[in-house]
């Protein structure tokens, strides 16, 4: 009854042994019941002869029984030390892992080799090449509007900024550079909405010059509109 009432583990089939025990403990148990149920005959009417054979038969399958629970135990030991050389090696590799990423992290760290420095110290050059070659055009394009374009006659030089009042509007006439600035500006802060309202401001000679040289676009519905043609996209 102990031995019965003894909680194994389930045994893996692969092991031969510990099957065939297992099934002849099923067989016994099965005897056992087919006993319970019909009355033997009796061998001898000797009271201490069946006595001694059940004792014989007992002892037998308590031998069997013990051989069945040694092996499972033996087969639990055996899958215990297993499970802790795995995870014993598992935490081996976790830490050759954390090993490995440290390292990656360093050598990404230190992965700017003296020729990238190099590239990146000549794309640096090239930047401010390109800063001081576009502050050359603007101030080129600065000095050919004002002397291309200069500011209206019977007003006064554009180059100081100065305007005089139109006789007409009382509007301050503008030069051709702020027109291109203010149209510029609107197309680049918002290009959603790059249409700018032509005021009195704006000279008629030199609004008419930039819609037929196709630098201004008018407005497809409004005239009193214009934008600066988008040269960039």
């Amino acid at each position: 009854n102990k031995l019965t009432l003894l909680t194994a583990e389930p045994v893996p089939e692969s092991d031969a042994k510990v099957s065939v025990l297992m099934a002849q403990m099923k067989a016994f148990r099965a005897e056992y019941y087919q006993w319970q149920k019909r009355k033997p005959e009796l061998i001898s009417t000797n009271p201490e002869i069946p006595l001694l054979l059940g004792e014989e038969e007992l002892q037998k399958v308590k031998k069997d029984l013990e051989m069945v629970l040694s092996a499972i135990q033996s087969k639990n030991e055996q899958l215990k030390e297993d499970l802790e050389r795995e995870q014993q090696w598992h935490d081996e590799q976790e830490q050759i892992l954390s090993v490995c990423n440290e390292l990656e992290g360093d050598m990404k760290k230190e992965a700017v080799s003296d020729s990238d420095k190099r590239a990146l110290e000549e794309l640096e050059k090239q930047m401010r090449e390109l800063k001081e070659y576009k502050k050359k055009l603007l101030n080129a394009l600065s000095e050919f509007l004002d002397e291309h374009f200069p500011f209206p006659e019977g007003y006064e030089n554009a180059g100081k900024k100065k305007k005089k009042s139109s006789e007409d509007s009382g509007e301050q006439l503008i030069t051709m550079h702020e027109i291109l600035e203010i149209l510029l500006n609107q197309l680049l802060c918002t290009p959603h909405d790059p249409y700018v309202k032509v005021s009195d401001s704006f000279w008629p000679p030199y609004l008419e010059l930039l819609l037929r040289s196709g630098i201004a676009l008018r407005h497809p519905e409004d005239p009193n509109r214009i934008r600066l043609e988008a040269f960039h996209e």
